[in-house]
């Protein structure tokens, strides 16, 4: 546990990619074999059970701080997280362990049938155990926030130098559906024919953005264009007569678009397809906020799935009777995935994307400005001759995306970040007129440069006006321009509004909040998209 929690501490302390990727390095050249599969389980996003609730965590560690309640809400309130806050107000552990990390989370998993009285009494047990250091990252997987900061580009890199194993190969390995209780280390890194994951998928080509005009790419007859989709990535696997269906972020979705279940008999066997799950119907894609309504649903009801059906827009084959055609060429693989497509009698629930006809980059230009009104997000841009790559490469992919919206708001609310940014009020919420009333619209917490930040957390601590637990309401005095991407009603926000990914694009220092944007103003916006 101390060697994670020294990792842990060291990748929190760097920004460098570098440093990172040595750091990671150096970790898994000395770990515990069971250790490193933890490390890589938890790196890869995955989380452990929960087995408590966060009100009893807090109340039990500060009646064993002895601290008086009032005491450890102000330095709740004051360091901004939870995890923090209780590794610095406990007492000094009273012997130090030597145990792994593998031994603690056995240690949690094993609280699972005891009633609250003796998961209470073995909590105590550990913290009595752990250095102030170790009970943070404790703390951070029993609640679920563990958050590090390292992308899967990173620890696959670092695998890749430490084993001199391709980093593509690596990167598939770590897909799938496995666990540290079906699989060890030596197995996962360097392969074993005894493993077999049928449902494996493989790692996601990502794209960059263009930056400017893609005049700069070459010539049009180079690349294929397409519609960005807006939906949710995955990827549909046939193996062995089962169906699996996998979203970007390697959660197993099979169970929650039981309308794919049809294309177990329709795919052939050894097929691994590449798209985007939207909602479709009439022959037309349906904006993602009607998605949104299915997506988290434990229960899919009749009604639901009428008003929200879904397909799968297929746009890459990276596997074809049985083999792995990720290396051939975009154009190869397009023509084995329409032969697919035509030869599988495909229904409605597997719809090729089309590819876009062009002959120059300013018609194709002229054809992304109604990228909404087909609702996609903008183009992608495709190197004909490309391989299907691993991770965000830039050459080959790129996704030309359309302006996103943008309003005037004022900010109302801030909260102080996490890691680095603890001490810093970073996440913002921010509000529009309705009269002569401000309403809050959305939150964001990124945007700005470190600079600013600074500059605005000095008007936050001067310009408090109450404080909420760790919210503070401020002075409703400074205006940003909010970016999004998307726009749609919701009965769960007091401005009747949802956006898609807000993000401060500027400061507007030139304005004053008077001159900020009105509530009917985003309504009109929302009619506008509709239309």
């Amino acid at each position: 546990m101390r060697k994670f929690a020294e990792l842990f501490t060291r990748l929190d302390q760097t920004n460098r990619t570098t440093e990172k990727t040595s750091i990671i390095s150096e970790y898994f050249a000395s770990a515990d074999e069971n250790d490193k599969l933890r490390v890589l389980y938890l790196f890869s996003g995955r989380k452990l059970k929960k087995y408590f609730n966060t009100t009893q965590l807090w109340n039990w560690t500060v009646e064993y701080s002895g601290l008086p309640a009032w005491l450890a809400d102000e330095s709740y309130h004051s360091v901004g997280d939870m995890a923090e806050t209780i590794s610095l107000i406990l007492p000094a552990a009273a012997k130090k362990s030597n145990r792994t990390l593998t031994y603690w989370i056995n240690y949690l998993e094993s609280l699972k049938d005891l009633s609250e009285e003796e998961k209470k009494k073995k909590l105590i047990g550990a913290l009595k155990q752990l250095t102030t250091e170790e009970r943070f990252v404790f703390f951070k997987l029993i609640t679920g926030g563990f958050r590090i900061g390292v992308s899967q580009k990173i620890v696959i890199n670092a695998l890749s130098s430490l084993t001199s194993i391709e980093p593509n190969i690596i990167a598939h390995r770590l897909m799938g559906n496995w666990s540290p209780e079906n699989i060890d280390y030596q197995k996962l890194i360097y392969g074993d024919d005894s493993y077999e994951d049928i449902s494996r998928p493989y790692p996601f080509f990502l794209a960059y953005p263009v930056e400017g005009e893609p005049s700069g790419l070459g010539t049009p007859a180079e690349w294929q264009a397409e519609w960005k989709w807006d939906g949710i990535r995955g990827q549909v696997i046939k193996r062995k007569g089962e169906l699996f269906v996998w979203s970007r972020g390697e959660e197993l979705v099979t169970d929650k678009f039981p309308e794919f279940a049809e294309l177990t008999e329709i795919l052939p066997e050894g097929t691994v397809l590449d798209g985007e799950i939207i909602c479709f119907t009439e022959g037309k894609p349906l904006p993602f906020n009607v998605l949104q309504t299915r997506i988290g649903r434990k229960n899919l009801t009749p009604k639901i799935l009428n008003e929200a059906p879904v397909s799968f827009i297929v746009y890459d084959i990276m596997e074809f009777e049985g083999q792995d055609i990720r290396d051939l060429s975009l154009t190869e693989r397009r023509k084995k995935l329409d032969k697919l497509l035509v030869d599988s009698s495909v229904s409605n629930i597997l719809v090729p994307s089309p590819v876009i006809e062009y002959n120059s980059w300013d018609a194709l230009k002229k054809i992304r400005e109604g990228s909404r009104e087909n609702v996609s997000e903008g183009i992608m841009l495709k190197r004909k001759d490309s391989p299907y790559g691993v991770g965000r490469k830039k050459g080959d992919w790129w996704k030309w995306k359309i302006d996103p919206f943008t309003v005037d708001a004022v900010m109302i609310y801030a909260q102080k970040g996490h890691g680095r940014r603890a001490d810093l009020f970073t996440d913002y919420t921010f509000a529009l007129w309705d009269g002569d009333k401000l309403v809050t619209f959305a939150k964001a917490y990124s945007g700005l440069t470190n600079e600013e930040i600074k500059e605005v957390d000095a008007f936050v601590k001067s310009h408090t006006l109450e404080k909420f637990g760790p919210v503070r309401t401020v002075k409703p005095e400074l205006v940003f321009e909010i970016a999004f991407e998307g726009i749609s009603e919701s009965k769960r926000h007091k401005s009747g509004v949802a956006v898609r990914f807000p993000r401060i694009a500027r400061w507007r220092k030139d304005k004053k909040p008077a001159e900020a944007d009105t509530l009917e103003n985003i309504k009109k916006l929302l009619n506008e998209n509709k239309a």
